[in-house]
């Protein structure tokens, strides 16, 4: 065993403290494996004659592990997680059955004005619940209840057309 590995046994228990004080309750592993490579990139630059190793891993591992989960919030910034979208799944299943765009044409017309409005202003033009809750004049619950109702509605009526 290398010297590296008796530090990285004695200084695990280190990273998980740094992870328990950054208040991390997800990805575990992902900063685990931070502050690992963190304190072996410590263990090379360390010079001694500067001062003791614990407190410049210990700001090392943190440091990496804060740069961690700043690189995290950047990717859930620009990355939007799709919502359970009826929408979606029927769509998806409009392909595998392989379901005519007409059912979809006959579907869409019997939704009011308002329904399909909604449906262009979400799904076809890509807007935002807020801006869609602007335009329909209601809140932003108001309009992710009509979005779910109208998106069985749109269902039921697909089932009924086939």
């Amino acid at each position: 065993m290398t010297i590296f590995e008796e530090s990285l046994i004695q200084f695990e228990p280190m990273i998980s403290a740094c992870i328990r004080k950054l208040n991390i309750y997800k990805n575990h592993e992902l900063y685990k494996q931070a502050g690992r490579i963190a304190l072996w990139q410590a263990w090379i630059k360390f010079d001694s004659e500067k001062g003791e190793f614990a407190p410049y891993a210990y700001r090392c591992i943190y440091g990496a592990i804060l740069d961690e989960l700043k690189k995290e919030k950047r990717v859930e910034e620009t990355i939007h997680p799709v919502e359970e979208d009826t929408l979606t799944v029927l769509v998806e299943q409009t392909l595998v059955k392989n379901i005519d765009n007409e059912d979809l044409a006959v579907a869409l017309e019997k939704l009011t004005k308002n329904e399909r409005d909604l449906i262009i202003w979400i799904f076809v033009e890509g807007i935002s619940l807020q801006q869609a809750a602007t335009r329909a004049g209601i809140t932003i619950p108001g309009i992710k209840k009509r979005r779910e109702r109208m998106l069985i509605k749109l269902r039921e009526n697909m089932l009924q057309s086939m």
